[in-house]
């Protein structure tokens, strides 16, 4: 608010300080969201939110150019219930599926090998300037100590790590970060089945022994990457047994909610009614709040689910 009272004179003092490179970002403010496990979150400054968006308005037209159609994640036409159909899609060809993702990924991505990934598409010295800042004042993360073929008594603890979730700037950088893996995947391991979500990476196929040996040659190109792909959630299985995926439980012939999220939201909607009964909300922001998760969950078979839920809360 108070950045939006005097909007222009605050676009102006940021577009001095861009332009003579005297603009440094600020303090992130913290805090911790827990949805099936604690992730922290970092919330930008305002001012350096347009920041991020101005950069993004401009670079992210440039990758988005180079990235498959089958990475969904935070992209314009794409997106969760586009990644679902797809999912889907795939299910119903293919008897097998290898579910994995990337340990630790947005604590893990490093701070050199992204800006030279940047650098390699952008060349405008002022651009780089900004993305370089925007990078080294990421605040600190969780630590990731791991090692790598090659590495110094201390390098994993030297080197700089971890950007924050929450930036729109992150959202991009996940996304260029991963990219040569997806065309590495796709056009020289040669699955056409694949699709990636951030950090979650699905392949299809009908012979179980090859996807095992996609998964070794996936975690042979991220050394380079400096990632490694979280043991305890790769897993090959048959697509007829269901597969859990952004909040749904994927089958070849239908979709449920994933149910730790319809209890959850069931939690939630008895603490709204609670608080709309202490007249502490409007039936308004009630509703708003009902109407996104009826949304969410009409891209699963709930309609029996939809009703119990809203009867046994009595709302009409």
């Amino acid at each position: 608010m108070a950045f939006e009272k005097n909007i222009e004179v605050e676009l102006f003092r940021l577009k001095e300080e861009l332009i003579a490179g005297r603009y440094r970002p600020g303090t992130y403010n913290e805090f911790t969201i827990y949805e099936r496990k604690p992730r922290k979150i970092s919330a930008a400054p305002y001012r350096d939110r347009v920041v991020h968006h101005a950069l993004c308005n401009i670079i992210e037209p440039i990758f988005d150019k180079t990235f498959i159609s089958e990475s969904y994640a935070c992209r314009k036409g794409k997106g969760t219930h586009s990644a679902l159909d797809r999912f889907t899609a795939f299910c119903r060809k293919n008897k097998y599926v290898l579910k994995t993702d990337i340990r630790k990924y947005f604590a893990s991505i490093d701070h050199e090998i992204l800006f030279e990934k940047i650098a390699k598409k952008i060349k405008c010295r002022d651009t780089l300037w900004l993305v370089k800042l925007i990078i080294d004042n990421s605040n600190r993360q969780e630590p990731v100590n791991d090692y790598f073929e090659g590495d110094s008594l201390f390098e994993p603890v030297d080197r700089r790590k971890g950007i924050p979730i929450g930036n729109l700037t992150s959202q991009l950088f996940a996304n260029i970060y991963l990219n040569a893996l997806d065309h590495f995947i796709k056009e020289v391991l040669g699955c056409r089945c694949y699709i990636r979500y951030v950090d979650d990476i699905t392949v299809f196929g009908n012979d179980k022994k090859r996807l095992w040996e996609i998964k070794a040659g996936i975690e042979k190109f991220l050394i380079k990457d400096r990632l490694k792909l979280h043991p305890k959630k790769t897993v090959v299985i048959p697509a007829s047994a269901g597969v859990d995926h952004l909040g749904y439980r994927i089958f070849q012939t239908h979709r449920r909610l994933r149910k730790d999220t319809s209890l959850r939201f069931a939690g939630r909607l008895r603490n709204l009614r609670r608080l709309f009964g202490q007249r502490v909300i409007t039936f308004a922001k009630m509703n708003a709040s009902v109407q996104s998760w009826l949304g969410h969950a009409k891209h699963a078979d709930t309609y029996g689910l939809r009703i119990k839920i809203l009867w046994s809360m009595k709302i009409s």
